[in-house]
């Protein structure tokens, strides 16, 4: 089992580029799930529906996990058994016939214009600076993901119309924006740091990490990471939590959901509907700060 293991993770790697947070979820649970086989002296390759109700308990009750844990979890064997099945492995995908537990629903954490606006000011002027509020704005500007911001290649830029190609899941090419801000810290980050941060060697992507190599996921975090603790903010920010503020904050200023959608490369608008329930509750705050029946009065 170990070596189809190993195969899988090799494949989704290399083969389908996840990111390198998604395959250490996926090694995680696997390594679990195949800790479990052992102990129960199960084959990996004939297991059947009371076997994945059993372990699916012992995830629950034993393990402890949450309902979005769980789901995780589950999606990764069924990803894992759909590959051994490509291979020729197995003859049928056993955790097709379960489904995952509904999950809570979860209202995504997004950052007040301030808390950018401190970012953006705990940047100094040195190359590895100017690069950082350059990173930093194209996050804002655009909503883009993460793997795809680190993709963007000096070729997909077009300055003079203020746009960005990217090329998001699926491979599907898409457009986003970029705002004044954005473009004039482009401008810096091409004049004035961008060449000394790659030195002698040569590379079409935008942006280049401190050793001259291109800019990695892990690379973004730990931006963001040293960028809170040289400003005075105590929030964690994520290099998603961007994309969640771009969402809210064009919503929270009229903008309608199917543009939302669109801006942000989602498929379905239910994915989208999220940020409703976000704005619904600025909304809810406006008004409770507003009306004059709402504010506390003493007696």
């Amino acid at each position: 089992m170990r070596e189809c293991i190993d195969n899988y993770i090799n494949y989704i790697s290399t083969i389908r580029n996840y990111s390198d947070y998604t395959e250490k979820n996926y090694q995680i649970d696997l390594d679990n799930y195949e800790d479990y086989i052992k102990k129960h002296r199960l084959n990996f390759k004939t297991i059947n529906y009371d076997n994945i109700i059993k372990y699916n308990k012992y995830l629950k009750e034993e393990l402890k996990l949450s309902a979005s844990s769980l789901s995780r979890h589950l999606s990764t064997l069924r990803s894992f058994y759909n590959y051994l099945l490509s291979e020729n492995i197995i003859t049928s995908n056993p955790f097709n016939l379960i489904s995952s537990p509904k999950k809570a629903s979860k209202l995504p954490n997004y950052m007040k214009y301030s808390e950018f606006e401190e970012m953006i000011n705990s940047c100094d002027e040195t190359v590895l600076g100017i690069r950082n509020r350059c990173l930093l704005e194209v996050l804002l500007s655009t909503g883009a993901r993460i793997g795809e911001l680190i993709n963007i290649e000096l070729d997909d830029i077009d300055l003079s119309n203020k746009e960005i190609k990217v090329l998001g899941k699926g491979n599907k090419e898409r457009i986003v924006f970029l705002n004044n801000h954005a473009v004039e810290s482009i401008k810096n980050y091409l004049n004035n740091s961008r060449s000394e941060l790659l030195g002698n060697k040569k590379s079409n992507k935008l942006f280049i990490n401190h050793i001259g190599g291109n800019l990695t996921t892990r690379g973004v975090r730990t931006i963001l990471d040293n960028i809170i603790t040289k400003s005075s903010l105590s929030i964690k920010v994520t290099p998603h939590m961007f994309r969640h503020t771009f969402a809210t904050m064009l919503l929270n200023e009229g903008c309608d959901l199917k543009s939302v959608q669109e801006l942000l490369g989602h498929v379905n608008m239910s994915t989208t509907q999220i940020y409703t329930h976000v704005t619904g509750e600025y909304i809810k705050n406006i008004y409770l700060h507003s009306h004059p029946r709402s504010k506390n009065t003493s007696k």
